[in-house]
């Protein structure tokens, strides 16, 4: 009998044909099925996550929602906006709210790229730039980064980034600090990027580990919004503030590009008691000051130990540090792996000799130098 089932891989469209999806740290839950281990002696350093977890003010409010949930959340969520607009000192129609920071990332490209049009973006940075782009049919138009021997290894080179601009670029995706590599660009060098980019190219500032950068290497880009009406930033509850699994993030941006994007939005994509968690997040800033400075003690220290094991360490201003490993990588992964510790390889970003480890609790930290310097040792 024939078979009259189509190949469905020829009916997608073009960007989709090909595309691979975006690899998450792998769960707690998943490795303990796949080697048998105790769900209770695993340690998950792969996601970049607050391991605070989320503030009791955040905890609270979401609890309170709950009784709510059978109700459709605000589709223009607008008590969590007019908090976020009082917290940026912008209008709540510059606002632009997404399940994550990844789903405004995404609609930025559902919105301007397409084939013909292209997207910037350096080497090694976040991965749902190129996802985002080729799933729109649109050209990746990929800088080289700074070499390894640079003062930012692997860092964005903004002047290779200017070059690659071409009439079809429409967007420019400047991730600071990066990920993976925590590395990051300064104040005066960013703002005369975008001021070099023409009024026709969006330049979109992603700021997802923005609370987390020490002062001198991490500026806010919301303090130019009113100077370049082609500056988007966006932002994210899932790290510092410890909401990673409410999916709750946000671009600011002029009122037009904010109008464009919110005609594509999915409505309810953020979900009612996530938004009440965000806005309560939000107002617990002493919160978040004890959680940054945790993760800057932490990974002054797991950096240090990770230097003194004889590992390069990339410069970060995150709440993770990737380090080298050479040709041990996968084998020192693997052998974390089945110690229970989990880490996310970076080879998918282009740097296969690198881990790269979230900074999680003093214990955490200890565990994973432990373990390392004793696969390390066996390594030897």
């Amino acid at each position: 009998m024939q078979d009259y089932r189509p190949t469905f891989e020829k009916l997608a469209v073009d960007g989709v044909r090909g595309l691979q999806p975006y690899q998450p740290g792998k769960p707690m839950a998943e490795l303990a099925r796949e080697l048998g281990l105790d769900p209770s002696g695993i340690i998950k350093l792969a996601s970049n996550e607050n391991p605070l977890g989320p503030g009791k003010k955040a905890m609270e409010a979401a609890q309170a929602a709950l009784a709510e949930v059978h109700r459709y959340p605000d589709g223009s969520a607008f008590t969590l906006k007019q908090a976020l607009a009082a917290h940026h000192r912008i209008g709540a129609e510059c606002i632009t709210l997404g399940n994550g920071s990844n789903d405004v990332l995404v609609l930025l490209a559902e919105t301007f790229l397409g084939p013909g049009r292209g997207a910037v973006f350096s080497e090694h940075a976040f991965a749902v730039y190129p996802i985002a782009t080729q799933a729109a049919g649109a050209m990746a138009q990929v800088a080289p980064a700074f070499l390894p021997e640079a003062e930012m290894p692997y860092g964005h080179d903004l002047q290779a980034m200017r070059a690659a601009v071409t009439d079809a670029t429409r967007l420019v995706f400047v991730a600071n600090p990066n990920n993976p590599t925590g590395t990051w660009v300064e104040s005066g060098q960013l703002k005369d990027f975008i001021a070099s980019l023409p009024a026709g190219v969006i330049v979109v500032v992603d700021e997802a580990y923005c609370e987390y950068a020490e002062p001198a290497g991490g500026p806010d880009a919301t303090q130019w919004l009113a100077e370049f009406p082609n500056l988007v930033v966006t932002r994210t509850f899932s790290k510092a503030y410890g909401l990673a699994g409410f999916r709750v993030g946000y671009a600011l941006s002029h009122p037009d590009i904010a109008d464009l994007l919110n005609r594509v939005r999915q409505p309810f994509n953020v979900n009612l008691v996530a938004q009440a968690a965000a806005e309560a997040a939000l107002a617990d800033q002493e919160y978040i000051a004890e959680s940054v400075a945790m993760n800057r003690e932490q990974r002054t220290w797991l950096q240090g130990e990770l230097e003194a094991l004889g590992l390069p360490v990339l410069p970060s201003a995150a709440n993770f540090l990737s380090f080298g490993l050479g040709d041990r990588a996968e084998a020192i992964n693997q052998g974390l792996l089945r110690r229970g510790v989990i880490l996310r390889p970076v080879g998918g970003y282009g740097l296969p000799g690198y881990l790269r480890a979230t900074v999680g609790l003093p214990a955490e930290n200890q565990r994973l130098i432990r373990e390392l310097s004793e696969l390390l040792a066996g390594a030897a």
